[in-house]
């Protein structure tokens, strides 16, 4: 009986340390510190679609292959996705509905955005590399041509 009662003791003590170390853990995953934004892409409708996100973080830039110049162009909008000058392009006329979604912090500041675009290529224009999160995607949207 004395083995018995030498293991509750120390069962019971291992898992107060294992409670009380869950909450530290799950408060440092909260709070990342800098710029950063959680973005989400959701291709299709609510009858089929795909969902993809990355955790974007710019000191330094890191979360997806374009992490840097969407860094760059967040800098100059100062983290409002809205201000982020749209690219002049030519997108096809294809319907292939993407929702854009992002949440985070900006200097300080609490940033949520969400918009919904036709098709990749009009989201791309509108919000340049901030969502940008397959490395298959190019540079850029196509260039309007100049006449």
């Amino acid at each position: 009986m004395t083995k018995t009662t030498m293991v509750v003791p120390g069962a019971l003590l291992a898992a107060i340390a294992l409670l009380s170390a869950a909450p530290a853990q799950a408060a440092a995953h909260r709070a990342t510190p800098g710029n950063w934004l959680y973005v989400t892409v959701t291709t299709g409708d609510a009858r089929s679609s795909h969902i993809s996100s990355r955790l974007l973080t710019c000191d330094p830039p890191h979360g997806h292959a374009h992490a840097a110049r969407a860094c760059e162009e967040l800098a100059a909008a100062d983290g409002d996705i809205t201000r982020i000058p749209p690219q002049h392009t030519f997108c096809p006329m294809i319907y292939a509905p993407v929702t854009a979604d992002a949440q985070g912090e900006w200097n300080g500041r609490h940033v949520e955005y969400r918009h919904a675009f036709g098709n990749a290529c009009a989201l791309e224009g509108e919000t340049g590399a901030v969502f940008a999160l397959s490395e298959q995607v190019p540079d850029g949207p196509t260039p309007a041509l100049r006449r």
